[in-house]
């Protein structure tokens, strides 16, 4: 499994504009989180011009359905995005477990 961040930049009056979408959007984002494919997201705030979202995949299949899935995008206030595959390395995972058999910390 690979880490990717979603990068939203979102529209001036985003904020102002959400409100109809919101609910659609979240019921997407709980879904995918409860599916273990995003492990936490969120707006940027002052200003709040863009969103990002962390996912946790093999590839950006699941990330590319969300993208045009996504009732945000669908409804012009996401001006444009980008997906960027992350390298983590610290605070992976709660067990302090990098990946198979590797700790953190010898």
């Amino acid at each position: 499994m690979k880490y990717y961040v979603l990068f939203y930049d979102v529209v001036d009056d985003y904020l102002e504009r959400r409100a109809p979408f919101r609910e659609e959007h979240l019921n997407l984002v709980q879904r995918l989180y409860e599916q273990g494919a995003i492990l936490l997201g969120g707006a940027l705030a002052d200003p709040a011009d863009r969103v990002l979202i962390v996912f946790h995949t093999e590839n950006t299949d699941v990330i590319d359905d969300f993208i045009h899935r996504d009732p945000y995008v669908k409804n012009g206030l996401v001006a444009g995005w980008k997906v960027r595959p992350w390298t983590v390395v610290i605070g992976n995972v709660a067990d302090g477990k990098i990946g198979e058999g590797e700790t953190l910390i010898q």
